[in-house]
């Protein structure tokens, strides 16, 4: 029998973005890790899934180049659940352990939705491979970009045009999986809402910045205090 790893309480905060294609988490997880770096005083450690850690790069490489496709949504679970192991193991555990604050681009919710809900796999199963995976190394936050699947892959077309490189692994999905993704994150969203946030991403990007500001300021308010001051409410 596989049992989960127990570790002792992290003293850091852990903050994971989610959210469709295109919806600008890369841009707002650099604003905001400037502006904890500057307000907070602690260290920020700012990360991503899949990928974070040499291996779980190149295990990025792999999915992103739609290596796992042919196998099914449970094959790219696994890789997905390989590359986390080493993730958390490597970086986001120690840097918690540490006391600082580490920002993630896509976690467990993204398995939940990209495998789970709008690739068929049994919720179940996703469910028992989070326990496992996972354990007690959940997010303090977890901040949901909400963008039209229409606008979001359209952001993404324009991210890459001119650059040579061509849609990856699950930009190229069809727009209904992308409308079920969406469903997904809003689902998630409703059913952990002390966890989850959900954040217009629609509007440009300061106001966007605004949002997630005044959110941390109003969760984890140890992080980033409410000052009142341009950018620190919705």
């Amino acid at each position: 029998m596989i049992v989960p790893r127990v570790e002792e309480s992290a003293p850091g905060a852990f903050i994971t973005f989610e959210g469709g294609e295109g919806a600008g988490k890369s841009t707002q997880i650099a604003r905001l890790a400037a502006t904890l770096r500057a307000r907070s005083g602690r260290d920020v450690c700012v990360t991503r899934e899949p990928g974070g850690s040499p291996r779980a790069e190149e295990i990025r490489a792999a999915l992103l180049g739609g290596v796992a496709k042919p196998y099914g949504p449970f094959a790219e679970a696994l890789l997905f659940c390989a590359a986390r192991i080493d993730h958390l193991d490597r970086l986001i555990r120690p840097a918690l352990r540490r006391g600082e604050i580490v920002l993630c681009d896509r976690f467990i919710d993204s398995t939940r939705a990209y495998q789970g809900a709008a690739g068929g796999l049994d919720p179940a199963v996703v469910a028992a491979l989070e326990r496992v995976v996972v354990g007690p190394t959940r997010p303090d936050l977890t901040l949901i970009l909400d963008l039209a699947p229409e606008a979001g892959l359209a952001r993404a077309a324009g991210r890459t045009a001119g650059t040579g490189q061509g849609a990856d692994r699950f930009e190229a999905e069809s727009l209904a999986f992308h409308t079920r993704l969406r469903d997904a994150f809003l689902a998630i969203a409703r059913a952990e809402p002390q966890r989850c946030a959900v954040i217009d991403a629609g509007r440009d990007p300061d106001a966007v910045e605004s949002a997630i500001r005044a959110t941390v300021a109003s969760r984890l308010p140890g992080l980033l205090p409410m000052t009142g001051s341009r950018g620190d409410a919705a």
